[in-house]
């Protein structure tokens, strides 16, 4: 009788960051408790971790067992493969026409209320055939893997018709069935109100409920819905009215809230159950508390602040209130053009006072549940997949520490290796 076989034994890992422990988004204390492991080794079949601890452990587990493959990890520090849970990964041109603008210190909402901004990208979306956004978006998602993530929110926003939506979402859709990066799509057809509905904003929101959201959720485009609510975008009444007939749909929903003013979109989220608030730049201490009372995960975004020269969110009085903490890159061409999760790490500790550990649980399992995915992805347990980043570091400390590169060695997706040496595996 031949032995069992295992596709994948990764050894000889220096320092092994499992993120094992609490089966939720971790708060307070516990976004510092990171399990690490020296000497470890994970075991992968039919892309999910079997085996994952010190490697003389895991070998004596697997003994009566055949290695298909092996791969020697040469003392790298290994972590989950990285969740991103807010990009707009989808759209059409770049702005870097507005960088000058930016230097002369005319602010975001002066940007958007003068027609550039996201009714710029909002052009070149709709300009853009679907072939031409897909290829684009594919060209970001493989940088995106190769620095390390394996999983992607991807949002629309940049059409702002029916038919423009639809064609981000089915850009989404399409890479999701042959990028190795796993997308989660959100719906955010209310990502500003569109030029030919200036001063009709009312009209605008109710197109966006009756016909928009009911075709996008009959065709399975999209999985949460999230709204801009913004001074000058959409208010908190008109948020509401969007979230609620979206969350009486079926959809989850989550919210840009408070990002330039404090409009209570943080108190929103709270009440009404929000996955997670983002952005949170001008959150104040009610929104937070609420936010921490129903558990709702505030989802900050670094980059963001550093382009626009803005105050950073405060992540750590977030905390400090037991609110669950994430971060990401808001990969996006305006205010956020950049898919490096590992800037994102640096600009996390710097500007956000957060530790290596808080950080990396905050780009794993707490982005994880802040897209639905913390029981499938953003720790390395068994019958989880089979995501792990091998980076030519040392430790954590040093992954935050030494900033500008990418320490990416190997990333490894539902258990095969996509990513080696830097490069992506064709």
């Amino acid at each position: 009788m031949m032995a069992e076989k295992i596709d994948l034994l990764v050894y000889n890992i220096g320092k092994l960051v499992t993120m094992q422990g609490v089966a939720r988004a971790r708060v307070g204390d516990e976004m510092q408790q990171v399990e690490t492991i020296e000497r470890g080794a994970v075991a992968i079949q039919n892309g999910k971790v079997v085996a994952v601890g010190e490697e003389i452990q895991v070998r004596e587990q697997l003994k009566n067992k055949v290695f298909a493959a092996e791969l020697d990890a040469k003392q790298k520090l290994v972590t989950p493969g990285l969740v991103d849970p807010h990009t707009h990964l989808v759209h059409g041109g770049s702005r870097e026409n507005e960088l000058d603008m930016k230097l002369k210190g005319v602010s975001y909402l002066d940007i958007l209320a003068a027609g550039g901004g996201i009714h710029s990208t909002v052009q070149a979306t709709r300009r853009a055939t679907e072939e031409e956004l897909y290829e684009k978006a594919r060209k970001s998602l493989d940088i995106f893997m190769q620095y390390g993530a394996t999983t992607v929110e991807v949002k629309s926003g940049y059409g702002l018709t029916l038919e423009d939506e639809w064609k981000q979402l089915k850009v989404a859709k399409r890479l999701q069935e042959t990028h190795p990066v796993d997308l989660v799509s959100t719906f955010m057809g209310a990502h500003a109100v569109p030029t030919e509905y200036k001063g009709k904003s009312a009209e605008y929101v109710d197109k966006v409920i009756n016909q928009m959201l009911p075709e996008i959720k009959t065709h399975s485009l999209a999985e949460f819905c999230d709204v801009f609510c913004e001074h000058g975008v959409f208010t908190v009444e008109e948020s509401r009215q969007i979230l609620l007939a979206a969350k009486e749909m079926g959809f989850r929903i989550k919210i840009h809230a408070d990002e330039i003013v404090p409009m209570g979109g943080a108190q929103l989220a709270a009440e009404l159950g929000c996955i997670s608030a983002e952005h949170l730049l001008a959150a104040t201490d009610e929104g937070l508390e609420a936010m921490s009372r129903q558990g709702v995960i505030g989802v900050c975004l670094p980059a963001t602040s550093f382009n626009l020269r803005a105050p950073h969110a405060r992540a750590r009085k977030m905390i400090e209130l037991g609110i669950p903490v994430a971060l990401s890159t808001d990969y996006n061409p305006g205010s956020s053009p950049t898919e490096s999760l590992q800037l994102v790490m640096t600009l996390g500790a710097l500007n956000l006072n957060l530790t290596p550990e808080e950080i990396l649980t905050a780009m794993t399992i707490n982005a994880a549940y802040a897209i639905n995915r913390g029981d499938t992805v953003g720790s390395l347990e068994v019958g989880k997949q089979a995501d792990l980043v091998l980076y030519d570091a040392p430790n954590l400390a040093y992954l935050v520490y030494h900033f500008g590169i990418n320490h990416v060695d190997t990333v490894i997706k539902d258990g095969q290796i996509v990513v080696s040496e830097g490069q992506k595996v064709s």
